[in-house]
């Protein structure tokens, strides 16, 4: 009976090491800065009421303000996401897809790019056979 607790116990102990993380989803949201002034509201404020749900990032620079925000695995996308509401400062709401300039689903992008680049290393495989069969051929 030892043998049989202790071999549940490591099992168990084993799963939880081994067990994957759930995916979380990256959102990239572009704004212009003229846009956020035309509703006053600011890249900080908006950011600030995502924080505290997701782990958020904001840069800005010389082009426009960018928002980054991770949602835990779930089914969102970039839909869902424009219809959060925002509070501005002059207590109305608005939603997110109205005042950003554009929004991204960097998650989906990402298996979007690994299958380009898949499709790509295969057709330089098939170049290469070709190649190899026209130079047999000769």
């Amino acid at each position: 009976m030892k043998k049989l607790a202790s071999l549940l116990l490591i099992l168990i102990c084993c799963s939880s090491a081994f067990a994957s993380d759930p995916e979380t989803k990256t959102f990239l949201v572009l704004f212009k800065s003229k846009e956020l002034k035309e509703v006053k509201t600011n890249i900080r404020a908006i950011e600030a009421q995502f924080a505290d749900n997701f782990p958020t990032r904001f840069y800005s620079g010389n082009s426009e303000l960018a928002l980054i925000i991770e949602i835990p695995s779930g089914n969102f996308d970039k839909c869902f996401l424009g219809e959060f509401l925002v509070n501005l400062e002059n207590g109305q709401q608005i939603q997110l897809q109205q005042i950003a300039f554009r929004l991204y689903d960097l998650t989906e992008n990402k298996v979007l790019a690994q299958q380009y680049r898949e499709m790509y290393e295969q057709s330089l495989v098939a170049k290469k056979k070709a190649a190899k069969a026209s130079k047999a051929d000769s």
